[in-house]
């Protein structure tokens, strides 16, 4: 029996923390600097193999870019962290004024309800939804 994965939305500023940059030196970065205590419930959940949505906030962004694999669970360093690999930039970004109008019976994900939170859960109905609207992601075969 395969494992079960799980899905998340991890938000960051493209000028502090580009698709780019993750994408650059392998791929594989430490996700860290998280200090509101929810978001950091959220990462101590995570599981080696579970799939993140990376998400570029900020005025001009606000959109899901790509995607990365949980490479090394929760560890205490520098306040908390997780490692993530990229796994495949979106065909198509997806903003979020997107979402909102497409993501209908969503009203509960937490972007929504909760778009200050920087690390949250995604249900795997809204991730097949936003991967379909961006036509998916490198590495999704």
């Amino acid at each position: 029996m395969g494992k079960k994965i799980n899905y998340w939305l991890l938000k960051t500023e493209p000028s502090e923390w580009s698709w780019d940059d993750q994408a650059a030196n392998g791929g594989v970065s430490k996700w860290d600097g998280v200090k509101n205590k929810q978001a950091q419930k959220h990462m101590k959940s995570m599981k080696m193999g579970d799939l993140c949505f990376f998400y570029h906030s900020g005025a001009k962004s606000r959109r899901v870019v790509g995607v990365v694999e949980v490479s090394r669970e929760w560890y205490e360093e520098d306040g908390g962290a997780v490692d993530v690999k990229a796994v495949g930039e979106m065909k198509a970004a997806v903003g979020l004024a997107e979402m909102k109008k497409e993501l209908k019976g969503a009203e509960n994900f937490s972007l929504f309800r909760q778009p200050r939170l920087s690390v949250m859960p995604v249900e795997k109905g809204v991730w097949e939804r936003v991967c379909e609207m961006g036509g998916g992601f490198g590495g999704d075969e």
